[in-house]
Protein backbone atom coordinates (compact mmCIF):
# COMPACT_ATOMS: atom_id res chain seq x y z
CA UNK A 1 0.00 0.00 0.00
CA UNK A 2 1.37 3.39 -0.94
CA UNK A 3 -0.39 5.66 1.54
CA UNK A 4 2.66 7.82 2.20
CA UNK A 5 3.61 8.95 -1.30
CA UNK A 6 4.13 12.71 -1.14
CA UNK A 7 5.28 12.81 2.50
CA UNK A 8 8.86 13.00 1.24
CA UNK A 9 10.06 13.99 -2.21
CA UNK A 10 13.23 12.61 -3.86
CA UNK A 11 14.57 16.17 -4.12
CA UNK A 12 14.21 16.76 -0.38
CA UNK A 13 17.56 16.87 1.36
CA UNK A 14 18.71 14.99 4.42
CA UNK A 15 21.60 15.12 6.84
CA UNK A 16 22.59 12.62 9.53
CA UNK A 17 23.80 13.27 13.08
CA UNK A 18 25.28 10.47 15.19
CA UNK A 19 27.16 10.72 18.49
CA UNK A 20 28.38 7.14 18.90
CA UNK A 21 29.97 4.23 17.07
CA UNK A 22 28.34 0.86 16.58
CA UNK A 23 30.33 -1.62 18.62
CA UNK A 24 29.93 -5.38 18.43
CA UNK A 25 27.64 -5.23 21.47
CA UNK A 26 25.30 -2.86 19.65
CA UNK A 27 25.34 -5.05 16.55
CA UNK A 28 24.24 -8.02 18.67
CA UNK A 29 21.45 -5.98 20.17
CA UNK A 30 20.29 -4.63 16.79
CA UNK A 31 20.39 -8.02 15.09
CA UNK A 32 18.88 -10.26 17.73
CA UNK A 33 16.64 -7.91 19.71
CA UNK A 34 15.60 -4.95 17.57
CA UNK A 35 15.39 -6.68 14.18
CA UNK A 36 12.56 -9.12 15.15
CA UNK A 37 10.43 -6.09 16.06
CA UNK A 38 11.22 -3.63 13.24
CA UNK A 39 12.29 -5.94 10.39
CA UNK A 40 15.32 -6.20 8.15
CA UNK A 41 14.49 -3.16 5.97
CA UNK A 42 14.31 -0.78 8.91
CA UNK A 43 17.57 -2.15 10.27
CA UNK A 44 19.23 -1.69 6.86
CA UNK A 45 18.03 1.94 6.79
CA UNK A 46 19.43 2.50 10.28
CA UNK A 47 22.83 1.05 9.40
CA UNK A 48 22.95 3.00 6.12
CA UNK A 49 22.22 6.27 7.91
CA UNK A 50 24.90 5.44 10.48
CA UNK A 51 27.44 4.92 7.71
CA UNK A 52 26.29 8.17 6.10
CA UNK A 53 27.01 10.04 9.32
CA UNK A 54 30.59 8.76 9.29
CA UNK A 55 31.10 9.69 5.63
CA UNK A 56 29.51 13.13 5.51
CA UNK A 57 29.96 14.49 9.02
CA UNK A 58 28.75 17.92 7.90
CA UNK A 59 25.08 18.86 7.92
CA UNK A 60 25.67 22.02 5.90
CA UNK A 61 25.63 20.12 2.59
CA UNK A 62 22.78 17.63 2.75
CA UNK A 63 22.23 14.92 0.17
CA UNK A 64 18.90 14.21 -1.52
CA UNK A 65 16.63 11.31 -0.71
CA UNK A 66 17.16 10.09 -4.25
CA UNK A 67 20.68 9.13 -3.17
CA UNK A 68 19.27 7.20 -0.22
CA UNK A 69 16.89 5.35 -2.56
CA UNK A 70 19.86 4.18 -4.64
CA UNK A 71 21.79 3.10 -1.55
CA UNK A 72 19.21 0.67 -0.15
CA UNK A 73 17.21 -0.05 -3.34
CA UNK A 74 13.84 0.86 -1.86
CA UNK A 75 11.11 3.19 -3.16
CA UNK A 76 10.65 6.40 -1.21
CA UNK A 77 7.31 5.44 0.34
CA UNK A 78 8.88 2.30 1.84
CA UNK A 79 11.80 4.33 3.14
CA UNK A 80 9.28 6.57 4.88
CA UNK A 81 7.50 3.60 6.44
CA UNK A 82 10.75 2.07 7.72
CA UNK A 83 11.81 5.45 9.09
CA UNK A 84 8.64 5.55 11.19
CA UNK A 85 9.51 2.20 12.73
CA UNK A 86 12.96 3.48 13.72
CA UNK A 87 11.39 6.56 15.30
CA UNK A 88 8.78 4.53 17.17
CA UNK A 89 11.26 2.02 18.59
CA UNK A 90 13.59 4.79 19.82
CA UNK A 91 16.47 4.58 17.34
CA UNK A 92 15.88 7.80 15.39
CA UNK A 93 14.69 11.37 15.83
CA UNK A 94 13.67 13.41 12.80
CA UNK A 95 13.79 17.20 12.45
CA UNK A 96 12.28 19.09 9.54
CA UNK A 97 13.02 22.60 8.27
CA UNK A 98 11.88 24.31 5.11
CA UNK A 99 14.20 26.40 2.97
CA UNK A 100 13.58 28.45 -0.15
CA UNK A 101 14.75 25.64 -2.41
CA UNK A 102 13.42 22.54 -0.69
CA UNK A 103 12.81 20.77 2.62
CA UNK A 104 15.70 19.51 4.72
CA UNK A 105 15.38 16.59 7.14
CA UNK A 106 17.93 16.05 9.87
CA UNK A 107 18.09 12.45 11.08
CA UNK A 108 19.59 12.14 14.54
CA UNK A 109 20.50 8.52 15.29
CA UNK A 110 19.91 7.44 18.87
CA UNK A 111 22.11 4.98 20.67
CA UNK A 112 20.48 1.55 20.89
CA UNK A 113 20.14 -0.29 24.15
CA UNK A 114 22.73 -2.86 25.03
CA UNK A 115 21.32 -6.39 25.26
CA UNK A 116 20.94 -6.20 29.04
CA UNK A 117 19.39 -2.73 28.90
CA UNK A 118 16.95 -3.96 26.25
CA UNK A 119 15.95 -7.02 28.28
CA UNK A 120 15.52 -4.91 31.42
CA UNK A 121 13.14 -2.56 29.63
CA UNK A 122 9.65 -3.79 30.49
CA UNK A 123 7.89 -2.93 27.24
CA UNK A 124 10.58 -3.88 24.72
CA UNK A 125 11.33 -7.19 26.43
CA UNK A 126 7.63 -8.02 26.57
CA UNK A 127 7.17 -7.23 22.87
CA UNK A 128 10.13 -9.46 22.02
CA UNK A 129 8.70 -12.24 24.21
CA UNK A 130 5.39 -12.16 22.30
CA UNK A 131 7.16 -12.12 18.94
CA UNK A 132 9.73 -14.88 19.52
CA UNK A 133 7.86 -17.13 21.92
CA UNK A 134 8.90 -18.45 25.30
CA UNK A 135 11.62 -20.90 24.18
CA UNK A 136 13.58 -18.58 21.87
CA UNK A 137 13.19 -15.64 24.24
CA UNK A 138 14.63 -17.60 27.18
CA UNK A 139 17.50 -18.81 24.99
CA UNK A 140 18.38 -15.24 24.00
CA UNK A 141 18.11 -14.05 27.56
CA UNK A 142 20.39 -16.78 28.84
CA UNK A 143 22.98 -15.97 26.13
CA UNK A 144 23.04 -12.25 26.90
CA UNK A 145 23.20 -12.84 30.66
CA UNK A 146 26.76 -13.51 29.63
CA UNK A 147 32.25 10.79 24.46
CA UNK A 148 31.80 13.05 21.21
CA UNK A 149 30.86 16.65 20.77
CA UNK A 150 27.13 16.75 20.36
CA UNK A 151 25.61 18.79 17.57
CA UNK A 152 22.31 20.53 18.10
CA UNK A 153 19.72 19.68 15.44
CA UNK A 154 17.95 22.63 13.88
CA UNK A 155 14.25 22.80 13.06
CA UNK A 156 11.02 21.49 14.56
CA UNK A 157 11.00 18.02 16.07
CA UNK A 158 8.61 15.99 13.89
CA UNK A 159 9.58 12.55 15.24
CA UNK A 160 6.61 10.18 15.45
CA UNK A 161 6.02 8.41 18.74
CA UNK A 162 5.11 4.81 19.46
CA UNK A 163 1.37 5.46 19.50
CA UNK A 164 1.43 6.90 15.98
CA UNK A 165 3.07 3.88 14.37
CA UNK A 166 2.20 0.75 16.35
CA UNK A 167 -1.44 -0.39 16.59
CA UNK A 168 -1.67 -2.32 19.85
CA UNK A 169 -5.43 -2.99 19.70
CA UNK A 170 -5.30 -5.56 16.88
CA UNK A 171 -1.98 -7.23 17.58
CA UNK A 172 0.96 -6.54 19.84
CA UNK A 173 3.48 -5.86 17.07
CA UNK A 174 1.45 -4.80 14.04
CA UNK A 175 2.58 -1.65 12.31
CA UNK A 176 -0.35 0.71 11.84
CA UNK A 177 0.56 1.83 8.32
CA UNK A 178 -2.96 1.51 6.96
CA UNK A 179 -3.92 4.92 8.34
CA UNK A 180 -2.50 8.27 7.39
CA UNK A 181 -0.45 9.86 10.15
CA UNK A 182 -1.39 13.45 10.85
CA UNK A 183 1.78 15.47 10.45
CA UNK A 184 0.13 18.53 11.95
CA UNK A 185 -0.27 17.05 15.42
CA UNK A 186 1.88 18.19 18.31
CA UNK A 187 5.30 16.51 18.12
CA UNK A 188 6.51 14.59 21.11
CA UNK A 189 10.17 14.07 21.78
CA UNK A 190 10.61 10.38 22.55
CA UNK A 191 13.50 8.09 23.27
CA UNK A 192 11.96 4.63 23.11
CA UNK A 193 8.32 3.65 23.43
CA UNK A 194 6.21 6.43 24.95
CA UNK A 195 4.30 6.08 28.17
CA UNK A 196 0.69 6.63 29.10
CA UNK A 197 -0.59 8.54 32.09
CA UNK A 198 -1.59 6.66 35.22
CA UNK A 199 -3.28 8.18 38.24
CA UNK A 200 -0.42 7.47 40.65
CA UNK A 201 -2.05 9.62 43.35
CA UNK A 202 -4.97 7.22 43.40
CA UNK A 203 -2.61 4.22 43.50
CA UNK A 204 -0.74 5.80 46.39
CA UNK A 205 -3.95 6.32 48.37
CA UNK A 206 -5.05 2.77 47.61
CA UNK A 207 -1.74 1.37 48.90
CA UNK A 208 -1.89 3.51 52.05
CA UNK A 209 -5.41 2.26 52.79
CA UNK A 210 -4.03 -1.28 52.70
CA UNK A 211 -1.09 -0.30 54.92
CA UNK A 212 1.44 -1.00 52.16
CA UNK A 213 4.70 0.98 51.77
CA UNK A 214 4.28 3.26 48.74
CA UNK A 215 7.97 4.22 48.56
CA UNK A 216 9.16 0.66 47.91
CA UNK A 217 6.33 -0.14 45.48
CA UNK A 218 5.88 3.05 43.46
CA UNK A 219 9.53 3.47 42.53
CA UNK A 220 10.49 5.27 39.34
CA UNK A 221 11.37 2.00 37.67
CA UNK A 222 8.05 0.43 38.65
CA UNK A 223 6.13 3.51 37.51
CA UNK A 224 7.82 3.29 34.14
CA UNK A 225 6.87 -0.40 33.88
CA UNK A 226 3.23 0.38 34.78
CA UNK A 227 3.05 3.08 32.14
CA UNK A 228 4.45 0.69 29.56
CA UNK A 229 2.04 -2.11 30.43
CA UNK A 230 -1.06 0.12 30.43
CA UNK A 231 -0.20 1.18 26.90
CA UNK A 232 0.98 -2.20 25.66
CA UNK A 233 -2.21 -4.00 26.69
CA UNK A 234 -4.60 -1.04 26.51
CA UNK A 235 -5.59 -1.43 30.15
CA UNK A 236 -7.62 0.87 32.36
CA UNK A 237 -6.40 2.33 35.65
CA UNK A 238 -8.50 -0.06 37.73
CA UNK A 239 -6.98 -3.00 35.84
CA UNK A 240 -3.47 -1.74 36.59
CA UNK A 241 -4.52 -1.51 40.25
CA UNK A 242 -5.72 -5.12 40.16
CA UNK A 243 -2.46 -6.33 38.55
CA UNK A 244 -0.41 -4.30 41.04
CA UNK A 245 -2.08 -5.88 44.06
CA UNK A 246 -1.64 -9.31 42.54
CA UNK A 247 2.12 -8.85 42.02
CA UNK A 248 3.07 -7.50 45.47
CA UNK A 249 5.15 -10.16 47.22
CA UNK A 250 5.61 -11.04 50.88
CA UNK A 251 8.34 -8.41 51.22
CA UNK A 252 5.88 -5.69 50.16
CA UNK A 253 7.72 -4.97 46.92
CA UNK A 254 6.57 -5.35 43.32
CA UNK A 255 7.50 -8.53 41.48
CA UNK A 256 7.86 -7.18 37.95
CA UNK A 257 7.57 -10.54 36.20
CA UNK A 258 4.35 -11.37 38.03
CA UNK A 259 3.04 -7.88 37.27
CA UNK A 260 3.66 -8.35 33.54
CA UNK A 261 2.02 -11.78 33.65
CA UNK A 262 -1.02 -10.32 35.44
CA UNK A 263 -1.36 -7.58 32.81
CA UNK A 264 -1.18 -10.20 30.05
CA UNK A 265 -3.89 -12.27 31.76
CA UNK A 266 -6.16 -9.23 31.99
CA UNK A 267 -5.59 -8.48 28.30
CA UNK A 268 -6.36 -12.06 27.26
CA UNK A 269 -9.50 -12.10 29.43
CA UNK A 270 -10.81 -9.01 27.66
CA UNK A 271 -10.08 -10.56 24.27
CA UNK A 272 -11.99 -13.73 25.22
CA UNK A 273 -14.99 -11.74 26.44
CA UNK A 274 -15.12 -9.72 23.22
CA UNK A 275 -15.09 -12.94 21.14
CA UNK A 276 -17.92 -14.45 23.18
CA UNK A 277 -19.91 -11.25 22.83
CA UNK A 278 -19.80 -11.60 19.05
CA UNK A 279 -21.30 -15.10 19.28
CA UNK A 280 -24.11 -14.05 21.61
CA UNK A 281 -25.13 -11.08 19.47
CA UNK A 282 -28.46 -11.66 17.82
CA UNK A 283 -28.91 -10.96 14.14
CA UNK A 284 -31.29 -8.03 13.63
CA UNK A 285 -31.67 -8.42 9.85
CA UNK A 286 -35.34 -8.28 8.95
CA UNK A 287 -36.80 -7.22 5.63
CA UNK A 288 -39.83 -4.99 5.29
CA UNK A 289 -41.64 -7.96 3.84
CA UNK A 290 -41.18 -10.04 6.98
CA UNK A 291 -42.24 -7.14 9.20
CA UNK A 292 -45.50 -6.71 7.34
CA UNK A 293 -46.61 -10.34 7.08
CA UNK A 294 -46.33 -13.42 9.24
CA UNK A 295 -44.23 -16.25 7.78
CA UNK A 296 -46.17 -18.81 5.75
CA UNK A 297 -44.95 -22.40 5.76
CA UNK A 298 -42.33 -24.23 7.80
CA UNK A 299 -39.38 -22.97 5.76
CA UNK A 300 -40.39 -19.33 6.26
CA UNK A 301 -40.81 -19.91 9.98
CA UNK A 302 -37.41 -21.56 10.14
CA UNK A 303 -35.81 -18.62 8.28
CA UNK A 304 -37.31 -16.19 10.76
CA UNK A 305 -36.05 -18.31 13.65
CA UNK A 306 -32.48 -18.35 12.31
CA UNK A 307 -32.62 -14.57 11.87
CA UNK A 308 -33.57 -13.99 15.49
CA UNK A 309 -31.52 -16.45 17.57
CA UNK A 310 -27.78 -16.42 18.25
CA UNK A 311 -25.36 -19.17 17.13
CA UNK A 312 -24.86 -20.11 20.77
CA UNK A 313 -28.60 -20.61 21.27
CA UNK A 314 -28.81 -22.65 18.08
CA UNK A 315 -26.01 -24.94 19.30
CA UNK A 316 -27.76 -25.46 22.61
CA UNK A 317 -31.10 -26.14 20.90
CA UNK A 318 -29.50 -28.75 18.65
CA UNK A 319 -27.80 -30.29 21.70
CA UNK A 320 -31.08 -30.83 23.51
CA UNK A 321 -30.64 -27.78 25.74
CA UNK A 322 -27.14 -28.71 26.92
CA UNK A 323 -24.62 -25.90 27.30
CA UNK A 324 -22.45 -25.23 24.24
CA UNK A 325 -18.77 -26.13 24.69
CA UNK A 326 -16.09 -23.46 24.80
CA UNK A 327 -14.23 -25.11 21.90
CA UNK A 328 -17.29 -25.02 19.63
CA UNK A 329 -17.93 -21.38 20.50
CA UNK A 330 -14.31 -20.53 19.72
CA UNK A 331 -14.56 -22.25 16.33
CA UNK A 332 -17.72 -20.29 15.47
CA UNK A 333 -16.18 -17.03 16.69
CA UNK A 334 -13.03 -17.53 14.56
CA UNK A 335 -15.00 -18.34 11.41
CA UNK A 336 -17.43 -15.44 11.92
CA UNK A 337 -14.70 -12.87 12.53
CA UNK A 338 -12.39 -14.02 9.75
CA UNK A 339 -15.08 -14.31 7.06
CA UNK A 340 -17.32 -11.48 8.26
CA UNK A 341 -20.51 -13.56 8.37
CA UNK A 342 -23.67 -12.26 10.02
CA UNK A 343 -25.08 -14.31 12.92
CA UNK A 344 -28.05 -15.41 10.77
CA UNK A 345 -25.84 -16.71 7.97
CA UNK A 346 -23.62 -18.36 10.59
CA UNK A 347 -26.70 -20.15 11.94
CA UNK A 348 -27.40 -21.64 8.50
CA UNK A 349 -23.77 -22.75 8.19
CA UNK A 350 -23.75 -24.35 11.66
CA UNK A 351 -27.02 -26.17 11.00
CA UNK A 352 -25.86 -27.42 7.60
CA UNK A 353 -22.40 -28.56 8.76
CA UNK A 354 -23.70 -30.32 11.89
CA UNK A 355 -26.11 -32.44 9.86
CA UNK A 356 -23.51 -33.12 7.16
CA UNK A 357 -20.76 -34.21 9.59
CA UNK A 358 -22.74 -36.34 12.05
CA UNK A 359 -23.24 -33.44 14.53
CA UNK A 360 -19.55 -32.45 14.56
CA UNK A 361 -18.31 -28.89 14.01
CA UNK A 362 -15.43 -29.51 11.61
CA UNK A 363 -13.57 -26.19 11.49
CA UNK A 364 -11.75 -26.68 8.16
CA UNK A 365 -15.01 -27.69 6.46
CA UNK A 366 -16.83 -24.69 7.92
CA UNK A 367 -14.06 -22.30 6.91
CA UNK A 368 -14.10 -23.50 3.31
CA UNK A 369 -17.85 -23.02 2.94
CA UNK A 370 -17.76 -19.72 4.87
CA UNK A 371 -15.03 -18.30 2.62
CA UNK A 372 -17.11 -19.29 -0.42
CA UNK A 373 -20.15 -17.49 1.00
CA UNK A 374 -18.04 -14.45 1.86
CA UNK A 375 -16.77 -14.23 -1.73
CA UNK A 376 -20.36 -14.59 -2.96
CA UNK A 377 -21.39 -11.74 -0.62
CA UNK A 378 -24.00 -13.84 1.19
CA UNK A 379 -25.63 -11.58 3.79
CA UNK A 380 -29.05 -13.05 4.63
CA UNK A 381 -30.41 -16.38 5.84
CA UNK A 382 -32.39 -16.88 2.64
CA UNK A 383 -29.29 -16.27 0.48
CA UNK A 384 -27.31 -18.76 2.56
CA UNK A 385 -29.99 -21.44 2.17
CA UNK A 386 -30.20 -20.82 -1.57
CA UNK A 387 -26.43 -21.08 -1.88
CA UNK A 388 -26.38 -24.34 0.12
CA UNK A 389 -29.00 -25.84 -2.20
CA UNK A 390 -27.27 -24.65 -5.39
CA UNK A 391 -23.79 -25.82 -4.34
CA UNK A 392 -24.83 -28.99 -2.53
CA UNK A 393 -22.85 -31.34 -4.79
CA UNK A 394 -19.72 -29.23 -4.50
CA UNK A 395 -19.98 -29.08 -0.69
CA UNK A 396 -20.58 -32.84 -0.65
CA UNK A 397 -17.28 -33.35 -2.52
CA UNK A 398 -15.49 -31.09 -0.03
CA UNK A 399 -16.99 -33.06 2.83
CA UNK A 400 -15.88 -36.41 1.36
CA UNK A 401 -12.25 -35.27 1.09
CA UNK A 402 -10.77 -37.21 4.01
CA UNK A 403 -7.34 -35.69 3.63
CA UNK A 404 -8.58 -32.23 4.43
CA UNK A 405 -11.20 -32.92 7.09
CA UNK A 406 -10.91 -34.90 10.29
CA UNK A 407 -13.93 -37.14 10.01
CA UNK A 408 -14.85 -40.31 8.11
CA UNK A 409 -18.11 -41.39 6.51
CA UNK A 410 -19.05 -44.95 5.65
CA UNK A 411 -20.10 -45.30 1.99
CA UNK A 412 -23.25 -47.18 3.04
CA UNK A 413 -24.33 -44.52 5.54
CA UNK A 414 -27.42 -42.61 4.55
CA UNK A 415 -26.69 -38.92 3.93
CA UNK A 416 -28.38 -36.48 6.31
CA UNK A 417 -29.90 -33.40 4.71
CA UNK A 418 -31.47 -30.45 6.59
CA UNK A 419 -35.26 -30.32 6.39
CA UNK A 420 -35.16 -26.87 4.81
CA UNK A 421 -33.01 -28.25 2.00
CA UNK A 422 -35.81 -30.24 0.43
CA UNK A 423 -38.09 -28.47 -2.08
CA UNK A 424 -41.84 -28.66 -2.29
CA UNK A 425 -41.71 -31.66 -4.64
CA UNK A 426 -41.31 -33.77 -1.52
CA UNK A 427 -44.96 -33.13 -0.76
CA UNK A 428 -45.89 -34.85 -4.04
CA UNK A 429 -43.58 -37.73 -3.23
CA UNK A 430 -45.17 -38.11 0.18
CA UNK A 431 -48.67 -38.09 -1.39
CA UNK A 432 -47.61 -40.75 -3.89
CA UNK A 433 -46.24 -42.83 -1.03
CA UNK A 434 -49.55 -42.55 0.87
CA UNK A 435 -51.52 -43.51 -2.25
CA UNK A 436 -49.26 -46.52 -2.79
CA UNK A 437 -49.81 -47.64 0.79
CA UNK A 438 -53.59 -47.32 0.35
CA UNK A 439 -53.41 -49.36 -2.85
CA UNK A 440 -51.38 -52.10 -1.17
CA UNK A 441 -53.79 -52.18 1.74
CA UNK A 442 -56.76 -52.47 -0.64
CA UNK A 443 -55.10 -55.38 -2.45
CA UNK A 444 -54.45 -57.12 0.84
CA UNK A 445 -58.12 -56.62 1.82
CA UNK A 446 -59.33 -58.04 -1.50
CA UNK A 447 -57.03 -60.98 -1.13
CA UNK A 448 -58.35 -61.68 2.33
CA UNK A 449 -61.95 -61.49 1.00
CA UNK A 450 -61.20 -64.02 -1.79
CA UNK A 451 -59.60 -66.38 0.70
CA UNK A 452 -62.66 -66.18 2.95
CA UNK A 453 -65.03 -66.93 0.01
CA UNK A 454 -63.03 -70.02 -0.97
CA UNK A 455 -63.08 -71.32 2.57
CA UNK A 456 -66.88 -70.86 2.77
CA UNK A 457 -67.42 -72.61 -0.59
CA UNK A 458 -65.32 -75.62 0.41
CA UNK A 459 -67.07 -75.79 3.76
CA UNK A 460 -70.55 -75.97 2.11
CA UNK A 461 -69.35 -78.58 -0.41
CA UNK A 462 -67.96 -80.85 2.31
CA UNK A 463 -71.12 -80.48 4.36
CA UNK A 464 -73.38 -81.53 1.39
CA UNK A 465 -71.29 -84.57 0.62
CA UNK A 466 -71.46 -85.72 4.23
CA UNK A 467 -75.26 -85.44 4.22
CA UNK A 468 -75.49 -87.49 1.03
Amino acid sequence: MRHHIGKILPIDGYAVICHYELSSVYFQSLTHLYQPLIGAKALALYQTLHSESLLSGDTSFPQTHHTLMNYISLPLDEIYQERLKLEAIGLLKTFKRDTEENTIYTYQLLEPFTPMEFLQDGMLSQLLYHHLGDKQYRLLRSCFEQTHLKQVAEGTDVTKNFNDVFDMTSTLTTINLGQEINSEQEPQATNGPPTSDIDFDWLEQMLKQRMLPTASILTEQNKKLMNQMIHLYNLANHEIEKALLWAINDENSLNQEEFKSACLDLFQTKQTKSSTKVINTKDKLKTNESDQAQPVGKEEQFIQLLEQISPRQLLEDLSGGNQASTQDLKVISDVMSKQGLTPGVMNVLVHYVLLKTDMKLTKSYMEKIASHWARKNVKTVRQAMTMAKAEHKKYQQWGNNKQNYNYYKKPTKKEVIPDWFHDRNNQKAEQQHVNQQDSNQQQETNGESENAADLLKNYLKDKKSNQG
